[in-house]
């Protein structure tokens, strides 16, 4: 059963039958929003969204996996590839986690999104973001972005070592920039 997130919700990760989950997909989907008007699809831009995992030890970041390094350094953490333009139905993007790989020193993995080629999210619609569990298929937990705005990233979402096992946290937290250096600093308030 999936749990529709809220953002500042967050959502424990353990198994139904009190088990551990081991791999987990964070999803991410979007399309770009449709144009109005004669001239609507000669004026049409591809949107490139970014799917990033920044991964902290005692809320320092030591490694990020995103289109330019797809695997974390410990292998851990996989991103599957760059789309460029979204709008596939589904998953456009997405991030594995083996959670049972993850060194004990990773206590935080941050998920976020930007828009690499600098539209705003007025730009983008049906945005969101899900957690798979991987093994079995089924979905999770899911965060919509219900409304664009101005801005060109999204701190989406964060699993994270709590009391009793993994958890995850809806951030929704608009940002700027284009890659995931540019949103360290609203990150790091996120910690």
């Amino acid at each position: 059963m999936t749990v529709n997130l809220s953002k500042g919700q967050k959502v424990s990760l353990s198994k139904a039958d009190g088990g551990a989950l081991t791999v987990v997909r964070m999803g991410l989907g979007w399309r770009a929003a449709r144009r109005k008007g004669f001239l609507a699809r000669l004026t049409a831009r591809e949107i490139d969204l970014d799917a990033s995992a920044v991964l902290f030890a005692a809320g320092q970041p030591v490694d990020v996996v995103f289109f330019q390094h797809l695997v974390s350094d410990d292998g851990s953490v996989r991103h599957t590839g760059d789309n460029l333009v979204g709008g596939q139905g589904g998953d456009d993007e997405s991030i594995l986690v083996d959670l049972q790989k993850v060194p004990a020193r990773i206590d935080q993995i941050v998920f976020t999104v930007n828009s690499f080629t600098g539209q705003t999210f007025q730009e983008v619609e049906d945005a969101f973001c899900r957690l798979v569990d991987e093994t079995t298929g089924q979905e999770l937990a899911r965060y919509t972005l219900s409304a664009g705005g101005p801005h060109t990233a999204q701190i989406m979402a964060k699993v994270f070592r709590g009391d009793g096992g993994w958890q995850m946290a809806a951030l929704g937290e608009p940002a700027q920039g284009r890659t995931f250096q540019d949103l360290m600093p609203e990150i790091a308030a996120h910690l």
